[in-house]
């Protein structure tokens, strides 16, 4: 790929979310850690994005723009399953769990219902994980109603939170978008309502997110990062931010 269509490809990743990785661009464009940078030094030369610690943003974006359920589906795909299989394997025989929306909570629910011999109770307000799990044989499952957002597939809303309240877990498994200093972010302030909300009442909380979150924003912090019991992550976290965020909480590194 020459050097204009590069910088094309980058801009239009860019234009989906308002920020950019370093790891992204190279995934995506299949070149070197030092290319990577050359190009966002010449789109940055040109007006068009501004350096951050690990990647870049376009100049023209307030905030990053909300990545569709199909986007978010295709992007860091191996890191997400193996995120799931480190998540799951700490889940017991007996617990109540509540799964938030996400695609890598998707991934924990297909190793939930690939597994044998366990029998739990799984609460969530998303819609995708409900359809995964719907037909387990060993698996109690709940689908909290309320407002519903087509782009996550997540109910959200008075009335999800209200029965939410009333409810308790042993582990409650949300995800994210961002993850910046001792702040865990999302696109939507409902949504992030009612992650805190299930998080506040669960015994053992857990994040799980993949490495490209790290150090980026979002519009809503629902929750701190010491509030938390343990983030997962995959195992191309970089030293620096694993330095930097166990300072916070625990962090496990999926295989």
């Amino acid at each position: 790929m020459n050097k204009k269509r590069r910088l094309e490809k980058i801009l239009d990743m860019l234009k989906i979310d308002g920020t950019i990785t370093i790891k992204e661009i190279i995934d995506e464009l299949d070149i070197s850690d030092m290319t990577a940078r050359r190009d966002l030094d010449a789109l940055e030369a040109d007006g068009l994005l501004t350096r951050t610690h690990g990647g870049a943003q376009l100049l023209s974006s307030k905030k990053p723009l909300e990545k569709t359920h199909i986007e978010k589906k295709s992007l860091n795909t191996k890191e997400k399953i193996d995120i799931a299989k480190k998540a799951c394997s700490l889940i017991k025989d007996g617990d109540t769990i509540f799964i938030g929306p996400g695609t890598t909570l998707e991934q924990l629910a297909l190793e939930l219902k690939g597994r044998k011999g366990y029998k739990i109770r799984v609460i969530t307000n998303s819609l995708p994980v409900f359809l995964i799990l719907n037909d387990s044989e060993t698996i109690d499952l709940l689908l909290l109603g309320g407002e519903y957002r087509e782009i996550t597939g997540a109910f959200v809303g008075s009335m999800a939170s209200t029965n939410l309240k009333a409810m308790r877990f042993a582990k409650a498994f949300v995800s994210a978008n961002a993850v910046t200093h001792n702040s865990i972010a999302t696109y939507s302030d409902k949504e992030g309502v009612i992650q805190q909300l299930a998080l506040n009442n669960a015994v053992e909380k857990f994040l799980l997110v993949d490495s490209t979150k790290f150090d980026r924003y979002d519009f809503f912090n629902f929750y701190n990062l010491d509030q938390l019991d343990t983030i997962i992550t995959d195992n191309q976290i970089s030293p620096q931010h694993l330095e930097e965020f166990s300072q916070y909480t625990t962090i496990l590194k999926a295989d």
